[in-house]
């Protein structure tokens, strides 16, 4: 504290030099004074000189004194009010060379006493914009730093480096917004399902090594993770548990320093955002280095415009993978899929669409109680290697299957799979069968079929025969020259 002390006086001092202007104004008075003294000695002699001089000293004073008092006053008044709080003000060294966790820490138990009996969502205490300044440093933390259990919003941490000590626990991030692990698990009310609310982390580079995580957010409301380099994680860059509204945006994580090209790449663990709650968003964010670029085990999470290259194989290793069987609820759009692709567990209410793949980088529906339902794959790019890999992919089987659609992709070295196909079959004869197999998504599953039969000027009796296999088969009941053109749709409707 007399640290702090000491640097905060030391910024009062630099604002200090109005000072110079008390000097100029008291030596203009003290020459005035010495023009009236002369004028003085040549009327009244010493006594006057003495009478003028005299009074010139004592307005020098009056000056001085009533300038540094009101100075005193806006400098102390600025200081009591002001909610940004210097970590090195605090004693954090700034150039990593000792561990600042205590201090910055100190730093956030300051920002979180309320400056007023305002409130948020549920009680939450507003702290009213605070911010805790890095001052462009970098710190070295043996420990994480953690929001107060009693919980508060609307609060800054910015600008500077955040790294991890080589004794750093291995099962605690950089920064906790967890009222649980603070060693509460309480807010400033009983009642409080949330504890953190409006709280942005900016402008940070966090580097775990190896030792943990970057972000922890728990039970929090509207927290955003906005321009952040978070790397060398071992568990996840940034994890979301419970809570609601949670944006990560405009950041880059990658467990190793990569640009693409690592030979160990494929080996590679951890996750670079784990969400575990809903109504999350995460936007213009590049995975570059990771087991799992983003684990979704919420409902109702939107993502958009993420670049994934992160190309771990084995369980988990996806750019997305999302592990909410019978609860998707996921919105994936404008995303650049690079050698790595998307994994939806029983997909119910997936949307993807827009989005690039490159690579062989396709999308995989896992069934885990075999149900898909109300799914839209469409409007994607794909470009393979020419192995014959299917843009969409099943692994394992579906027993139910409503309202999915997999259309209007393009693709240029894989293979396209869609739930919806059309073509024709000519030949003289009584019957025509047309193959979707090579095509249809699911197998042996055609739940609409509309066709036509030109022969000519005949006008043969016909019907539809069969549809097993995903093969339909149209009959005549006379042998004629014709065209059948069928569309066929996976859907029942």
């Amino acid at each position: 504290m007399k640290n702090m002390e000491a640097a905060r006086r030391g910024r009062r001092g630099r604002q200090g030099g109005g000072l110079l202007l008390v000097v100029l104004a008291a030596l203009l008075l003290l020459l005035l004074a010495l023009a009236r003294g002369a004028s003085a000695w040549a009327h009244g002699g010493l006594a006057g000189e003495r009478r003028y001089m005299d009074l010139a000293m004592r307005r020098m004073e009056s000056v001085r004194s009533s300038f540094v008092a009101r100075r005193e006053l806006a400098t102390s008044t600025a200081a009591s009010s002001s909610r940004v709080y210097h970590v090195t003000d605090y004693g954090a060294d700034p150039t990593g060379g000792a561990d600042a966790t205590a201090a910055i820490n100190s730093a956030i138990a300051d920002a979180f006493r309320r400056p007023s009996n305002a409130t948020m969502t549920g009680g939450i205490p507003d702290l009213g914009g605070a911010e805790i300044h890095l001052d462009g440093g970098s710190y070295l933390l043996k420990g994480p730093l953690s929001l107060p259990a009693s919980g508060g919003g609307n609060l800054k941490i910015h600008s500077g480096s955040l790294r991890a000590a080589d004794d750093f626990p291995t099962d605690r991030y950089l920064i906790e917004l967890s009222a649980k692990a603070a060693g509460g698990g309480g807010g400033s009310s009983p009642a409080m399902s949330y504890y953190y609310e409006y709280v942005t982390l900016r402008d940070l580079m966090l580097d775990c090594n190896y030792r943990g995580g970057g972000v922890q957010v728990v039970d929090s409301l509207r927290v955003g993770v906005d321009n952040c380099y978070v790397v060398h994680f071992a568990t996840d860059g940034v994890a979301v548990s419970g809570g609601h509204e949670t944006f990560v945006r405009n950041t880059f994580l990658g467990q190793h320093m990569t640009a693409g090209g690592d030979p160990g790449e494929r080996s590679f663990t951890g996750t670079g955002i784990r969400l575990d709650g809903n109504d999350n968003s995460v936007s213009d964010v590049v995975v570059f280095s990771a087991a799992t670029g983003i684990m979704v085990t919420g409902g109702a999470n939107a993502i958009s415009g993420v670049h994934c290259y992160n190309k771990a194989t084995g369980f988990g290793g996806a750019g997305i993978y999302l592990k909410v069987p019978g609860l998707t609820q996921t919105w994936i759009t404008n995303c650049y899929m690079d050698y790595t692709g998307i994994v939806a567990e029983d997909p119910v209410l997936l949307h993807v669409s827009g989005s690039f793949f490159l690579g062989d980088a396709n999308v995989v529906l896992k069934a885990v109680n075999g149900v898909a339902r109300g799914v839209q794959i469409v409007g994607n790019l794909f470009n393979g290697r020419g192995k014959g890999v299917d843009i969409v992919a099943l692994d394992g089987e579906f027993a139910t299957v409503e309202q999915v659609y997999v259309a209007q992709n393009v693709a240029t070295g894989m293979t396209v799979r869609s739930t919806t196909a059309r073509a024709a079959a000519e030949g003289n004869g009584s019957s025509w069968t047309v193959d979707f197999s090579p095509v249809l998504l699911f197998p042996d599953r055609i739940g609409h079929v509309q066709y036509s039969l030109a022969a000519g000027d005949a006008f043969p009796g016909h019907a539809l025969r069969n549809v097993s296999g995903n093969r339909v088969v149209i009959a005549t009941d006379a042998a004629v020259s014709a065209t059948v053109h069928v569309l066929v749709d996976q859907n029942s409707s």
